[in-house]
């Protein structure tokens, strides 16, 4: 089962709206739905909440080291309470996803991005969990750094919290290490609309007595032998 969920983002209300903070925004819903309160702790370089969930201890973190030192966090309160790579799950935004989608995937690189890549080292392994919440990309690589700490347009924005609100419903089954059930559930596709069944018009009735006679009628002007 997930015992420690993550949130990637940068602390402070000038990073809070950009597109980067998606993982802060899905771990601020989180504790929302399990009815927490993030509290900061030293200790571990970020904001902290503990709860008990089927008899086993959950965390969730959010690290206010900045992104590219978000490892540090992570692997201090998972190495103190003995947390496995694979019981943890990190949510973060995902440039090769539009707005609006959301992926469970588990293991594999860092794809450049630094707070996975920091995550990396610190617990010498890519075998961790992570949710990858769609913003889209800018479409040039040099343009990177500064897209995702802009804020998203509105429609993104809303977008991107569909997506969060998808991957929330997935939350009892992460609990319950049904990781198989949660990924199907997180990846589901809106069923699209079924066109408008086509109606064909009912046949015109012909009225009474329309019918065409096809016995020929005596002629009364035929002259008489």
């Amino acid at each position: 089962m997930i015992k420690l969920f993550v949130g990637l983002g940068n602390p402070g209300p000038e990073y809070e709206a950009t597109r980067h903070n998606a993982g802060f925004w899905w771990i601020d819903a989180l504790a929302t739905e399990l009815k927490l309160s993030l509290q900061p702790d030293k200790g571990f370089q970020g904001r902290v909440a503990r709860t008990t969930l089927h008899g086993h201890p959950v965390w969730l973190l959010q690290p206010q080291t900045f992104m590219n030192l978000s490892g540090r966090s992570v692997a201090a309160l998972a190495r103190f309470y003995r947390i496995r790579p694979d019981e943890i799950l990190v949510a973060h935004d995902e440039l090769d996803l539009t707005p609006g989608q959301v992926k469970l995937k588990f293991g594999g690189g860092h794809a450049g991005h630094n707070g996975l890549r920091d995550i990396h080292a610190q617990l010498a392994t890519p075998d961790y969990w992570r949710l990858r919440l769609g913003i889209g990309h800018p479409g040039v690589k040099h343009e990177v750094a500064a897209y995702v700490l802009r804020k998203p347009p509105q429609a993104e924005r809303e977008a991107i919290f569909k997506c969060i609100g998808q991957a929330i419903d997935a939350t009892e089954l992460l609990l319950a290490g049904d990781t198989a059930k949660a990924t199907a559930l997180i990846h589901a596709q809106p069923q699209r609309p079924k066109p408008p069944r086509k109606v064909l018009p009912p046949a015109e009735a012909k009225p009474e007595g329309s019918a065409t006679n096809t016995t020929s009628a005596p002629n009364d002007d035929k002259p008489t032998s």
